[in-house]
């Protein structure tokens, strides 16, 4: 239970109370991450079949579904998404692009990426949508999934922190190889599973796999491009991680 309230009261803005704030209760928190991915996401496919009983369109409801996520983590992931392409934008040294990433404000290199992230996931939903409420809200959740399985994997050994205080530092490099990787593969699995019902059959379950590992790789991509960019990984990071592989995700099930 520690691990769950960890996860959920840092990943979400779900009424959890956080009992520990350690490496170890962080260590849980970032295993059970994906759950909090399965809840999301429900959340979200749920409010897609509201505005579908609402008589909403694909597009209106891939917005309603959008919305969702972005409320229950306070746009958290966006603005780490934001402040991350700023930073790496600026084409400046480690420290002052983690110091151009902490201003408040949003750079052109933020909004731009905000905007044409946000374009992605509504246009990639409506797409699902326009195939029944059923392949929409499966790609709400499989997306919300692959998003904190991507922090799952993010928060493995040999990935430091950038800075030495703040949540990235708390749950950078909490996670042993072994134990990231067993854990991807495991959802990964379950989240076959779910497309061989719902595809059906084998092929449902190999364009799940494969749209859950397209987004992991773009974000292991850009996590990679971050570390040696800014000599390790900070909050912002990782809210930037997540969304690039909810949107690779979503993306790939569309194209599928």
């Amino acid at each position: 239970m520690t691990g769950i309230r960890f996860a959920f009261g840092t990943l979400s803005i779900l009424p959890v109370r956080i009992t520990r704030w350690d490496r170890e209760a962080a260590r849980a928190g970032m295993a059970c991450a994906p759950l909090v991915g399965v809840v999301v996401g429900l959340v979200a496919a749920g409010a897609g079949g509201l505005f579908i009983l609402l008589g909403a369109g694909p597009l209106l409801v891939a917005i309603a579904t959008a919305t969702v996520p972005a409320v229950l983590t306070r746009a958290l992931h966006l603005d780490g998404l934001a402040d991350t392409a700023d930073g790496l934008g600026s084409a400046r040294p480690a420290e002052d692009a983690l110091r151009v990433m902490k201003k408040s404000d949003i750079g052109p290199f933020g909004v731009l990426t905000l905007l044409f992230t946000l374009l992605a996931q509504v246009a990639a939903l409506s797409e699902l949508y326009a195939q029944g409420w059923g392949h929409g809200a499966l790609g709400a959740v499989i997306c919300q999934v692959a998003a904190r399985l991507a922090l799952t994997l993010a928060a493995r050994t040999g990935v430091p922190a950038a800075r030495a205080e703040g949540l990235g530092a708390l749950v950078a490099e909490v996670l042993s190889v072994r134990s990231a990787l067993a854990i991807t593969a495991g959802v990964t699995l379950l989240c076959a599973a779910a497309g061989w019902l719902f595809g059906p059959g084998p092929l449902g379950a190999l364009h799940m796999a494969l749209a859950v590992v397209s987004g992991l790789l773009a974000a292991q991509l850009l996590l990679r491009h971050c570390v040696r960019r800014f000599d390790g990984v900070t909050g912002d990071v990782f809210g930037a991680v997540a969304e690039t592989s909810a949107t690779i995700c979503l993306v790939a099930l569309a194209l599928g």
